[in-house]
Formats: structure tokens, C-alpha cells, sequence
């Protein structure tokens, strides 16, 4: 059984495991003080939440960040940012569970949208979201602004 909540604290060391995981497969470069910053503003939840996905023994498999902002069209809504499980257990429902939290979040929140971008090649993953949620689309480009 997966359960799945708030990060906590003690979670750090794990949740950094996993984070460079995603940072990893999305090819992106971290420096540590960039993890560090990271996790500070996951834990004070105030701008950015994370959330975890834990085994029955505690063992953290799972994380998923996320973000709620206004749009031109409604004054609320929640981007998952992050999703990432370890590979021992994926393809078992976690992910979906970390997207059902992050929904009941959005709801909770009064967000009238939820919603992510994933690469286009990320084939293990799309099998979920087309699952769960309507592909519309879109592609996204990066402007560079440094």
C-alpha cells in the first residue's frame, strides 16, 4: 500500500535522491545550493508544495511538486511541476496517486485548472497521463532570459 503526503523534514536526504533522479532524466543541472533553496521553500509551503508517496515500512518512492498561479481566464491555477518515481515501483499506480493528490489539492484550492508538460519522448510516462488527463496539444518553448 502507497500513502501519500506532505513532505516532512525528515525526508530531505531521500527527496534529494529522487529530485536528482528527475533532474537527471530531464538533463538538467542542479548545484547543490540550488537543492538546498529548493527544499527550504517546499517546506515552508508557501509558494511551492511537494508532496510524497510512501511504502508501507515508510520508504519514500515517490515525489511530486507543485504550484498554484492566476491566468488571464480564472484566477487559479495548480501546475505539477515535478513528478518522479523510483523505478523499483513504477508502473504500480503511484504516479497516479501523486497526480490524485495534487488534483485534491487543486480543488481544495479552489484552482479551476490542473495541469503539466512532459517531454515528448517520455513514452512510460504518457501511458499515465493519457490515462488520467486530455493531451491538447500543446508544445511548449523555453524563452532564454539569462
Amino acid at each position: 500500500m502507497i500513502e501519500i503526503s506532505p513532505l516532512r523534514a525528515e525526508d530531505r536526504d531521500r527527496w534529494e535522491e529522487l529530485a536528482r533522479g528527475y533532474k537527471k532524466f530531464y538533463r538538467t543541472d542542479v548545484s547543490p545550493e540550488e537543492y538546498d533553496q529548493t527544499w527550504q521553500r517546499l517546506l515552508q509551503a508557501e509558494e511551492v508544495f511537494g508532496c510524497a508517496a510512501r511504502l508501507d515500512d515508510g520508504q519514500l518512492v515517490g515525489i511530486a511538486h507543485y504550484l498554484f498561479h492566476a491566468n488571464p481566464w480564472a484566477p487559479r491555477s495548480c501546475y505539477l511541476q515535478d513528478l518522479f518515481v523510483d523505478e523499483t515501483v513504477r508502473g504500480h499506480g503511484t504516479g497516479r496517486l501523486l497526480i490524485e493528490y495534487v488534483a485534491q489539492a487543486a480543488r481544495d484550492s479552489g484552482a479551476a485548472r490542473l495541469y503539466w508538460q512532459t517531454k515528448q519522448d517520455n513514452d512510460r510516462a504518457r501511458l499515465l497521463y493519457d490515462k488520467v488527463a486530455t493531451f491538447r496539444g500543446f508544445i511548449s518553448y523555453d524563452y532564454p532570459l539569462k
